[in-house]
């Protein structure tokens, strides 16, 4: 399974010591967006360049336990299929020491000249599944 570490941003902390929930899919897009480049191949500011567009169109997450100053994130990304075509769900987690904090799913497309496609690299990784 794709991972990233990171450690908790203290300008992240709400008044009540905790990490702000608004912040939990921040750490999430910065490993779905490595986990498209590092595994899957795709730049998606070169994508962007080329006249393809990215986009997460929902998502869904839960809240297992609060973040807190000083943890150590590990964040992950794997790729489900979608029971649409031309969609793709990143299904992640934020774990500090093995323990899941949040889980997540998020549905994601690509258009390409206004219509939504999936890349290559993506159906290759989801028939791999």
């Amino acid at each position: 399974m794709f991972a990233k570490h990171y450690d908790v941003d203290e300008n992240h902390i709400d008044f009540q010591g905790i990490v702000d929930g608004l912040y939990y899919p921040f750490y999430m897009e910065w490993t779905r967006h490595a986990y498209m480049r590092e595994a899957l191949g795709i730049d998606i500011e070169e994508e962007f360049k080329q006249g393809r567009l990215y986009m997460v169109l929902e998502y869904s997450l839960r809240f297992r336990k609060s973040l807190q100053k000083g943890d150590r994130l590990e964040v992950t990304c794997a790729l489900e299929k979608n029971e649409k075509r031309n969609r793709v769900n990143f299904v992640q987690q934020i774990r500090v020491d093995g323990v899941t904090y949040a889980e997540a799913t998020f549905v994601a497309t690509c258009l390409s000249n206004g219509r939504p496609s999936m890349p290559d690299a993506v159906m290759h990784a989801l028939n791999a599944l």
